[in-house]
């Protein structure tokens, strides 16, 4: 198991697209807009939208932002989470392992190296999967003895061969 970083930005959160609905219809509640016309243009049900806007004329747009999550803060700040990041872009074998492969274990070593703190396997994979964006990538198993011409030559001679005796 191996893990990579992806390129590719994540598309949004459902809380995040949750509040981009919200504060959509805080614009709409700023244009006069009924409540059935924002239903329909938002996809949501009209009994959201008036629990909306009972929350926007109490507090404004404001009151329609999403809140910090509660429960406990994480292990890992902000500047730790770069550090790890950075060390193991340096591969595996930067850090003395064997192969150039992270696994959960090796991963939480270097976050205890470098960080100093502890993490159990479901919060190395939360770290990486959630914090950091990488991805789960298995590497690919091929027998050591496998011949690439042999095989190629097997399947441009001897394939249609066999195929034709059908």
């Amino acid at each position: 198991m191996s893990f990579k970083s992806s390129p590719v930005v994540p598309p949004l959160t459902r809380p995040q697209l949750a509040e981009a609905r919200r504060v959509r219809a805080a614009e709409l509640f700023d244009q006069g807009r009924p409540g059935a016309e924002i239903a329909r243009m938002l996809d949501v049900v009209q009994k959201s939208v008036r629990r909306w806007r009972r929350v926007w004329e109490e507090g404004g747009a404001d009151g329609l932002q999403r809140r910090p999550a509660s429960g406990r803060p994480p292990k890992l700040d902000d500047a730790q989470v770069e550090r790890v990041r950075i060390a193991l872009e340096q591969g595996a074998q930067a850090h003395g392992f064997e192969a150039d492969l992270w696994t959960l274990e090796r991963v939480g070593l270097v976050v205890e190296r470098v960080t100093g703190v502890t993490l159990s396997r479901a919060s190395v994979w939360r770290l990486l999967t959630g914090r950091l964006g990488w991805s789960l990538q298995r590497p690919e198993r091929r027998a050591v003895e496998r011949d690439e011409s042999e095989i190629a030559r097997w399947i441009a001679h001897e394939w249609p061969r066999i195929k034709k005796g059908r």
